[in-house]
């Protein structure tokens, strides 16, 4: 690392701007006079508090707006790196996914396109680890002006979330209860979602007996999807059970099943049983599926099914960085009725 000096001409730091400009525009003539390259450490906290005659505070301030622009990294424990010259774009996004699949890679590509000629996007996967969670949020605090970020866990992430000043928090899918200051959030509601979607579906319910909820154990939206598919089944009295799984002797004639697995293996395996019994599906046993794909539409002449639009999120997430706005805003699941019912 080439060595920094320990002073600053008064032509460096313009006084009429935000005190913690100073620390930029200081770091930044570093930069234009070769004195700092990529890859080198900044100097201290308590170098740059004295050099400045700035508070500890302030130089927060200062080092944590280059960070958000990407100019410099923090790595923990160790202090700030040098990690380009100059700033390309106005935000650096932190977009954390809990993994990567259809729904997803739609949330993805439509937050990209939309923001894509304004902001740098860095994408994460915590895969439903908590711990591998905390320590992307905790590493990367300062690194980027905005956080979108996919939770589903077991334990609850709200003191992790709160870490994240809220004006660069957005919170999408899932919605987390107990965060603090006002921040965007654009989610589904399962439990309404699935009230609604069935009541819409009623006449074609009637030739049905039975309604069964496959609800898989490890899916984190379970409960909300029984509760809403319980009060359904009360409110229109309909006989309805929850399983776990589908096995070939549970299935009777005038089933309808309602699946949400996420490798669509409980679609399958009830297309298998009623082409072994020689049912028709539609007519002596009905399917409802979670999530349109593009095989949804075309199986067995096309599988009903209850679809929030992933697209939708991403773009609404990232229209909310471009207009510095903060919303909150349900994403509405809809219908779509094809021949399995």
């Amino acid at each position: 690392m080439k060595e920094v000096p320990h002073s600053i001409s008064n032509n460096t730091v313009n006084l009429h701007r935000l005190k913690y400009m100073q620390l930029v525009d200081y770091i930044m003539t570093l930069i234009g006079e070769e004195k700092l390259d990529i890859n080198d450490r900044l100097p201290s906290l308590n170098q740059l508090t004295r050099t400045l005659k700035i508070s500890k505070e302030t130089a927060l301030k200062g080092l944590n707006y280059l960070s958000e622009k990407g100019i410099i990294e923090s790595e923990y424990r160790k202090g700030y790196y040098l990690k380009r010259i100059k700033q390309h774009l106005p935000y650096r996004v932190c977009l954390i996914l809990d993994k990567m699949n259809i729904l997803r890679d739609r949330v993805y590509h439509s937050f990209l396109e939309t923001i894509r000629d304004h902001a740098e996007v860095e994408v994460f996967f915590h895969h439903h680890n908590f711990k591998v969670f905390e320590k992307l949020i905790e590493e990367n605090l300062n690194n980027y002006t905005h956080f979108v970020i996919v939770t589903f866990f077991r334990e609850s992430p709200m003191a992790v979330l709160n870490k994240i000043p809220p004006q660069k928090r957005i919170i999408i899918d899932h919605r987390e209860s107990g965060l603090e200051g006002e921040y965007t959030s654009i989610y589904q509601d399962h439990r309404s979602d699935i009230q609604n979607a069935l009541s819409e579906l009623l006449p074609q319910l009637e030739k049905y007996k039975r309604l069964l909820l496959v609800a898989p154990p490890e899916a984190l939206h379970s409960n909300d999807l029984i509760e809403g598919f319980e009060t359904f089944a009360s409110r229109y009295d309909k006989e309805h059970t929850v399983i776990h799984g589908v096995e070939e002797k549970m299935v009777k004639k005038g089933d309808a099943f309602i699946t949400f697995d996420r490798y669509d293996k409980d679609d399958v395996d009830i297309i298998k049983i009623a082409k072994i019994k020689n049912w028709q599906l539609g007519k002596d046993i009905g399917l409802i599926s979670y999530n349109d794909t593009a095989i949804k539409e075309v199986l067995e002449n096309g599988i009903t099914v209850i679809s929030s639009d992933f697209c939708k999120m991403g773009r609404e997430a990232a229209k909310a960085i471009l207009n510095h706005t903060t919303v909150t805003l349900r994403d509405p699941a809809r219908v779509i009725i094809r021949n399995s019912l």
